[in-house]
């Protein structure tokens, strides 16, 4: 698999919440950190995504914002 974003981050599949249209995907990275994704729920019927199920988390922005309080 080849893809243009820089940002490519390899975990494992924590919890799949599939609703009505789309679909909520915790990914456990290594070291435990999580990044959740939502996509469609067709995506991740189509991926068959399942708990434990190794993925990548692909990650691209036009533009990053910065905060401060």
């Amino acid at each position: 698999m080849k893809v243009s974003a820089r940002n490519t981050l390899k975990g494992k599949v924590k919890k799949v919440t599939m609703g009505p249209v789309n679909a909520e995907v915790d990914i456990e990275l290594p070291g435990g950190t999580e990044i959740v994704s939502i996509i469609t729920k067709v995506s991740a019927e189509a991926l068959g995504l399942k708990k434990g199920m190794e993925v990548y988390a692909v990650i691209k922005a036009s533009n990053v914002m910065v905060a401060v309080d």
